[in-house]
């Protein structure tokens, strides 16, 4: 089978895209993958680093007001639909996927008009511009989220989950917490901001400091690598609880999210995949700064079910996150209801059911190709 995959942009649209990889190159040693994004992107750097063949257009977003940017938006389309072609023409894909980002308009677009069977993965409970655009070109729109069918033609849209909920699954978790020196025996907290920090969260973590040395429960802290020594400075000040520990960043993530029982966090797409598959609970604190506000809706899926608690930004203190944990890791029978709510909701086998709807596609459209010769 031959695949390209298009995405970019964020992590949030690269690692499910190269999730879903690893497990069709598990399942066929015979795969061809070619992977088409942009070389300003994040996927630029990390797609070859995954050993994936990988190729490049221009393009750029639309402005979500009236900019002359915008014209210049649309000339880069066209300008990058005419590139995708060449490029499909000579790999031959039998199938072309796009997981989010402006990248995929052109090349998914390109995808449609050479008549290879498309399909869009959309991570978030609301979809992109790029996603809904593509929407009515697409034969399939595969979803992570439920609430998203409601902006996709109905008959088009197969919930699968997010590939990426796959691969933080089989972690050694007593492994993870050795790692950070954490202790074995002592209920865990992770609270993160994503790869870069925020520094709202920063600010709670740092006003709880005092009241946590008193907790039972054992704190680790991600800053990000922005935001560390300040913080750093900020907790040595307040004299260093010995069950508070502070890390810049995580490079085994899976294997420590494996071994905490809570974790606050913010409600991107990646992240929540990544809780359920686990059953973890969570405390999510959605950014206010993504578009369409889409991080709050995520959060409230969970909230919906009992899976999550959700404190807006601008509700966030210190005092109030600190009551919330107590809460939970307090009541062994909330924390039980929680981590079963959350479990309900972990969808283990997303790459496997995209790649059934792919085999699906290819071969419905080698069908329809036979019947034509005749």
């Amino acid at each position: 089978m031959k695949i390209v995959v298009s995405g970019g942009g964020t992590g949030g649209h690269i690692y499910p895209a190269l999730a879903f990889v690893r497990m069709v190159q598990e399942q066929d040693e015979t795969s061809e993958i070619l992977y088409i994004g942009t070389e300003k992107g994040l996927e630029s750097n990390i797609v070859p680093k995954a050993g994936i063949r990988f190729e490049t257009i221009n393009i750029t977003g639309f402005k979500r007001k009236l900019s002359f940017d915008n014209i210049k938006t649309v000339i880069r389309f066209i300008t990058g639909v005419n590139k995708s072609r060449k490029i499909l023409e000579d790999f031959q894909p039998d199938i072309v996927i796009g997981t989010g980002g402006y990248v995929c308009g052109p090349v998914v677009y390109a995808a449609h008009s050479l008549k290879i069977p498309t399909i869009i993965h959309e991570q978030n409970s609301i979809p992109g511009l790029t996603n809904k655009f593509l929407s009515r070109y697409v034969d399939k729109v595969a979803t992570a989220f439920p609430d998203a069918a409601a902006y996709f033609p109905n008959e088009k849209v197969e919930f699968t989950g997010n590939p990426r909920a796959t691969e933080v699954l089989g972690h050694d978790g007593i492994k993870g917490k050795q790692s950070v020196g954490l202790s074995l025996t002592k209920q865990t907290v992770l609270i993160f901001g994503g790869s870069r920090g925020a520094r709202p969260i920063n600010e709670a973590v740092i006003n709880m400091l005092p009241s946590l040395r008193e907790k039972d429960y054992q704190v680790l802290y991600v800053t990000g690598e922005v935001h560390y020594q300040s913080v750093l400075e900020e907790v040595e000040a307040a004299g260093n609880p010995d069950n508070v520990f502070i890390v810049p960043f995580i490079h085994n993530m899976p294997e420590v999210l494996s071994g905490v029982d809570l974790v606050v966090s913010r409600a991107g797409a990646t992240s929540l995949a990544e809780f359920t598959s686990l059953g973890l609970p969570s405390i999510l604190i959605p950014s206010p700064y993504v578009t369409n506000n889409h991080q709050e809706k995520n959060a409230e899926s969970l909230r919906n079910t009992g899976a999550a608690v959700v404190i807006l930004e601008k509700d966030l203190s210190g005092s109030k996150l600190l009551e919330e944990l107590d809460e939970i890791l307090g009541n062994k029978d909330e924390l039980v209801k929680m981590q079963k709510a959350t479990k309900k909701l972990g969808i283990q086998d997303a790459s496997d059911r995209l790649y059934r709807i792919c085999k699906e596609l290819i071969y419905l459209s080698k069908r329809k190709k036979l019947y034509q010769k005749f």
